[in-house]
């Protein structure tokens, strides 16, 4: 049976049962790799838990890993209709001895790199057994090992390099790295902000999952906004792309003498939930601050110094 190919990922959910399942056996029979992130993307944008919310940046990175899954799949003999039971395990087994092509870096790839191909090669068999195409799940008892060394040690927040940098940076820049570093945004939240959004000393931010927080704005953010006008029409502040914003920002650590130490946006918005928990002792405070469905995930986010409780243990 063939079928005119459906365009997008919501044409391929607007098909019938019938026709979604042939495109899915079709697509999985013949490794059509590109067909297959349309699939998962289909499923991911109707029928996941967050469905049409689901961040762009997921949908990227699970479309990363479709994309290095299938051709693996199709070079080891892996059917992916009819996997061996033992075809996960040989996938996980070669993300954690492959090497890492990341710029500078050198080992293999990383625990969170290895789990986040694994992830999106689960959501694709979430996908096909959406789509009727089928039941396998050569996953389910493939065991991803944590990374044993914690995030903020890997990468811990910058603290006294933000004021060296930020007098290198020009306004626009410097109010960029001022929401991570003391509004405790994520890139892409400042990079989205609108003039609509600032509101004296508070701020309207959209996060992960279309969340909606309202954030206080420090004087030195207050102060920093206030001298920006709009890019566009629609009151944008920002006009760069992720990667050019890394460009700018990369540019100003190196003039302050920190090129070596540039970590991403990431380390900026650990500043923030590191100055905030020294202040407030509460992680419940800094998660609700930084957006966090959890405060687990806030304690990742924090540096806590190794004799931070030495004074209430002296007279133990």
């Amino acid at each position: 049976m063939s079928l005119v190919r459906a365009s997008g990922a919501l044409a391929i959910a607007n098909l019938t049962d019938q026709a979604l399942r042939v495109r899915a056996v079709e697509a999985a029979s013949t490794y059509d790799t590109e067909m297959l992130v349309e699939v998962t993307r289909a499923y991911m944008t109707t029928a996941s838990r967050k469905g049409a919310r689901t961040s762009l940046k997921t949908l990227e990175a699970y479309a990363l890993a479709v994309r290095d899954f299938v051709p693996w799949a199709q070079n080891n003999g892996v059917q992916l209709l009819r996997p061996g039971r033992r075809d996960g395990g040989r996938y996980v087994a070669q993300l954690q001895t492959r090497p890492t092509l990341g710029r500078g870096k050198t080992g293999t790839l990383s625990a969170s790199t290895v789990a986040q191909y694994v992830a999106g090669v689960r959501a694709l068999y979430r996908a096909l057994r959406w789509a009727g195409a089928t039941e396998a799940q050569p996953f389910e008892d493939a065991h991803v090992p944590p990374d044993p060394t914690p995030g903020i040690v890997k990468n811990p927040p910058y603290m006294t390099e933000i004021d060296a940098v930020l007098a290198q940076c020009e306004p626009r820049l410097a109010a960029l790295l001022l929401l991570c570093a003391h509004a405790g945004l994520r890139i892409s939240e400042a990079l989205g902000l609108t003039l609509a959004d600032v509101d004296g000393a508070r701020l309207t931010v959209r996060g992960k999952g279309g969340k909606i927080r309202r954030v206080p704005l420090g004087k030195r953010v207050r102060a920093v906004l206030a001298a920006l006008p709009a890019l566009s029409a629609d009151g944008r502040l920002f006009e760069w792309k992720y990667a050019q914003a890394t460009y700018q920002m990369q540019k100003a650590f190196r003039a302050a003498g920190y090129g070596h130490v540039w970590r991403g946006f990431h380390a900026a918005r650990k500043h923030s939930g590191t100055r905030l928990y020294s202040a407030t002792r509460d992680f419940t405070r800094v998660g609700l601050f930084l957006g966090h469905s959890s405060v687990d995930t806030t304690r990742r986010y924090v540096a806590v110094q190794d004799d931070d409780v030495a004074s209430e243990v002296e007279f133990f």
